[in-house]
């Protein structure tokens, strides 16, 4: 599809990034905590993800969107940190258009893809609170597969539609790009045609997803919340402390997304960086929530950890009795 698009194009053929420019002397310095931060992203999610798998009693239909949401989290920040941290220490920071948009493409997919498995969560909750004796029946398994399917197409159709105007346009000025990785925004603002169906497409996906997911989640727990106020003491107690969690990741990712597309008229270093704290926050936080704040996850944790170290443990014992 990329070349397709790209047949068209008479002018620049790769882009060069511009990310943090007043921070260029220090750059080196910059990349470690941002490779720190992929290391977390890394271990944090895929911990979770591990421990999911193993545990049995954690097979239920909340427990997958959660191990789909850290799937997500890390395919995200690998499609734009490894790329950005070459440019930071190498100063490798030229990208080809076809690389570009599809890195703009999977960045934009995925992204998308967590404000539907957040909204998800939310009806599940729904499901799980309001009508208890129906949640089996309502959550099984053809549901999530639903799900799955409507969230793959509705994200896969609507930003390779986004995707495919951007690569159609020509871009005859700058070839820098102010940001860390292809954002829509900031390739389109270097089309020297005339760019009015990108930016209506680009205003379309932020209603598609941000003006439909956030009300309706909204409403999810205004809802939750009337049936929970009339539930007993210890029900509501356990209610409040599992929605709190959700909607504690559900703030963490659209507020901070929220912040990063307002900054976009500020300077192009805190535009940049607002842009990949919105990537790379959520993904760094979404485990260590879910790790502390839910007890079933934080006990196969502890007991994953203990295997691991009674392991080592009897790996290294019967060398030290030779020693001894």
């Amino acid at each position: 599809m990329w070349e397709a698009a790209m047949d068209g194009n008479s002018s620049h053929s790769s882009f060069v990034f511009r990310c943090f420019p007043e921070l260029h002397a220090h750059r080196r310095l910059l990349a470690l905590p941002f490779f720190l931060s992929l290391l977390s992203v890394l271990l944090g999610n895929s911990a979770l993800i591990l421990v999911i798998r193993r545990e049995e009693r954690l097979r239920g239909p909340m427990h997958l969107l959660i191990c789909a949401l850290c799937l997500v989290d890390i395919l995200v920040v690998v499609a734009i940190l490894p790329n950005m941290l070459l440019g930071l220490t190498l100063d490798h920071s030229r990208i080809s258009l076809a690389a570009c948009l599809t890195q703009m493409f999977f960045t934009h997919f995925l992204s998308s893809v967590e404000s539907t498995l957040l909204l998800t969560m939310a009806l599940d909750r729904l499901a799980a609170i309001c009508e208890p004796l129906r949640y089996r029946f309502i959550m099984d398994s053809c549901m999530l597969l639903r799900l799955l399917l409507f969230t793959l197409l509705r994200s896969g159709s609507i930003m390779a539609t986004l995707v495919a105007l951007a690569g159609s346009l020509r871009f005859c000025g700058s070839n820098v790009i102010q940001h860390c990785y292809c954002d829509h925004m900031a390739l389109v603002s270097l089309a020297c045609d005339s760019t009015d169906r990108s930016w209506s497409a680009g205003v379309a996906v932020i209603v598609c997803f941000v003006g439909v997911d956030i009300p309706i989640i909204f409403f999810s727990y205004v809802k939750i919340l009337r049936v929970v106020l009339r539930a007993a003491r210890e029900d509501r107690s356990k209610a409040f402390h599992t929605c709190s969690t959700h909607l504690m990741v559900i703030m963490c990712f659209y507020l901070v997304g929220s912040v990063a597309f307002l900054s976009r008229d500020l300077s192009s270093g805190v535009g940049a960086f607002m842009g990949v704290l919105y990537i790379l926050l959520p993904a760094t936080v979404n485990p260590i929530i879910y790790g502390i704040r839910t007890k079933e996850i934080r006990n196969g944790l502890l007991r994953l950890l203990k295997v691991r170290t009674r392991n080592g443990s009897q790996k290294t014992s019967p060398e030290g009795r030779r020693r001894s």
